[in-house]
């Protein structure tokens, strides 16, 4: 009977959450709007009142519901970076995450430089040029190096535009954050890259500048696919004999 309660439990949090992601999806409610009583979404949905409960508490732990008391469930914007700490610990037990967040790296930026390059504002262009600066003047620096590495190629998206890739690049922030510290101890161990570092960067930015989609898109990819050889390049030379 437990197994029987906790299944009925879990198709009645699928109801809910269905319930309130399809009304956002059409409109029906926006942030800042009050959800229907506990009693009325209960009886409308077929479940009772304690899952409804512990589904809008849930709901609430990811920003997408905020529970008032005396006031009611008001519907809230989640904040991305708090599902980004669920996508961390649940990809960072996973074979070859390094180079499942490289992949998922490339199809997010590649897609944002070419957008960048049709949208990018002179406030975005600003942004690029700053990141730009930190990574000459970090070049040698693990830590401030990766941070400046990172606020680079967010800023690329952010310059995109497209509020889907935004949202998902910052939701693998941990991740990619951890994939630019990645890369940039491989380029403390080959000072020979350096230079190349500073030169795609610059790179990278003047094609946004320039507008040019098609040279900014294959400079990008240039950019990972020399980062890969080096990095795999350090990973044999570690392996112990």
């Amino acid at each position: 009977m437990q197994i029987v309660r906790q299944e009925d439990d879990s198709k009645g949090f699928e109801k809910v959450f269905s319930f309130l992601r399809d009304l956002l999806l059409e409109g029906a409610i926006q942030p800042g709007d009050k959800l229907i009583p506990e009693r009325d979404l209960a009886l409308k949905l077929g479940v009772s009142r304690p899952v409804v409960r512990e589904a809008l508490r849930a709901l609430s732990m990811i920003g997408a519901v905020d529970i008032r008391e005396r006031v009611g469930t008001i519907v809230t914007r989640p904040d991305v970076s708090t599902l980004g700490e669920f996508f961390a610990f649940a990809l960072a037990q996973e074979k070859d995450v390094v180079e499942d967040v490289m992949e998922a790296r490339i199809a997010i930026e590649c897609q944002s430089i070419r957008l960048a390059c049709r949208r990018a504002s002179l406030t975005d262009l600003e942004r690029l040029r700053a990141a730009l600066d930190q990574i000459e003047a970090t070049v040698d620096q693990l830590e401030l190096g990766s941070q400046a590495d990172f606020e680079f190629h967010a800023a690329l998206v952010q310059a995109g535009g497209s509020k889907t890739l935004i949202n998902l690049h910052g939701t693998v922030a941990a991740l990619l954050m951890h994939s630019h510290r990645h890369r940039r101890e491989t380029v403390q161990l080959h000072p020979d890259i350096k230079s190349r570092v500073i030169a795609d960067h610059r790179r990278i930015f003047q094609a946004v500048v320039d507008h040019d989609e098609q040279a900014a898109d294959q400079i990008l990819r240039e950019h990972f696919r020399i980062g890969d050889e080096y990095r795999h390049k350090a990973a044999t030379e570690w392996r112990p004999s």
